[in-house]
């Protein structure tokens, strides 16, 4: 009867195996050190609050030590900060005597050294007026380079002067037109070679067909360009009214 009511009732009769089971696996997780430490957590043990209670006491000692030095640290830094403030005051108490006698020293030294070279300024001039020639001898070179440079001025221009001054010359190709087929063109001709001026000379002629019987006569001439233009030589021909109708320039080169 016993038994049977024992079958009923939910009894875990093996726990201690899966205690055992379990702290093996942490153990196998964690290492022997999270072991242990199951171990010493567990029911029969009494070194867990006492534990925690020393290393707190542990750490409060160590943050003691650290604040103490900590204020060792500030102490020396205001003591240094102190001497450095006392010696910004003994400063700035002298400062003021040294700006007021600066100017004293800076006023006296420039007149003691101002006399000396006034009374040296003397001799140096009485040398220069012993050395007045050697200017003078200068002027006197710079006289005789002057006429020099005047004379080779002179026969340079001279040289330039005898020398013939270039004539500027064209070569010109006209275009005389006759009025018509029946003009005689030797006497057109006669009439315009007739023509004679200074800076002029006639060249070659030739007569060129133009159309329905007409031939106008080219001819070539060379004129100076100062003396002769071609506007007055068109003019001096087509004063030949009967033989000339209109005169042309076929080319115009510079000579």
């Amino acid at each position: 009867m016993a038994t049977n009511f024992l079958v009923h009732e939910k009894i875990w009769f093996d726990k201690f195996k899966y205690d055992d089971a379990e702290r093996r696996f942490y153990e196998q997780m964690n290492g022997p050190v999270a072991g242990a430490s199951c171990q010493s957590s567990g029911p029969g043990t009494s070194s867990g609050p006492g534990g925690d209670h020393s290393e707190l006491l542990v750490r409060i000692a160590g943050l003691e030590a650290e604040n103490q030095s900590l204020k060792g640290v500030v102490r020396d830094l205001q003591q240094a900060v102190s001497k450095l403030e006392a010696r910004l005051s003994v400063l700035e108490k002298s400062a003021p005597t040294h700006r007021a006698t600066a100017p004293q020293t800076q006023h006296v030294s420039p007149m003691r050294q101002v006399e000396p070279p006034s009374k040296k300024v003397a001799p140096a001039d009485e040398d220069d007026d012993d050395d007045i020639d050697l200017f003078g001898s200068d002027e006197e070179e710079d006289k005789e380079a002057l006429k020099l440079r005047e004379e080779r001025l002179r026969q340079y221009a001279e040289k330039k002067a005898k020398k013939p001054a270039l004539v500027a010359k064209s070569s010109l190709l006209l275009d005389v037109k006759p009025w018509d087929d029946e003009t005689n063109m030797a006497q057109l001709e006669a009439c315009v070679r007739s023509i004679q001026l200074d800076g002029l000379a006639w060249g070659g002629s030739k007569l060129v067909p133009v159309g329905y019987g007409i031939r106008k006569l080219q001819i070539q001439c060379v004129v100076e360009d100062d003396k002769v233009g071609t506007d007055l030589l068109e003019e001096e021909i087509t004063k030949f009214e009967e033989h000339v109708q209109s005169v042309d320039i076929a080319a115009f080169n510079k000579i």
